[in-house]
């Protein structure tokens, strides 16, 4: 049996991370992507508030890193119909088809035994 080679395999994923996800600045910002989509692909409404419990970091570095997603078009943030003083929160639709790829290339990862 070959061996698993564990940094050809990181590099690999770096490398798609880097090409496909540049606006992933930071692990914070990846942690957001994932509590949202995670949300959405349960069909479940996502508030800013719900964000800020997750604890994937303070609040203010919440708050700016959502920010700046929101301003490059990661994530979509929609004004509640019923209480106009809320909003919820999604993935673009293009930034969930990026994140499929990425997870294609994940699962195409074969771990030997």
């Amino acid at each position: 049996m070959k061996p698993f080679k564990i940094f050809a395999t990181l590099k690999k994923i770096r490398e798609f991370e880097k090409l496909q996800l540049p606006f992933v600045k930071a692990l914070i910002d990846f942690d957001i992507i994932i509590e949202i989509g995670y949300a959405q692909e349960r069909k479940q409404a996502f508030t800013p508030k719900h964000l800020f419990l997750t604890k994937v970091g303070s609040v203010t570095t919440i708050r700016r890193r959502l920010a700046k997603l929101t301003e490059q078009g990661i994530v979509v943030r929609r004004v509640n119909k019923n209480d106009h003083r809320s909003a919820f929160l999604t993935i673009s639709p293009a930034s969930l088809k990026i994140m499929e790829k990425y997870g294609s290339v994940l699962l195409s990862i074969s771990v030997p035994p």
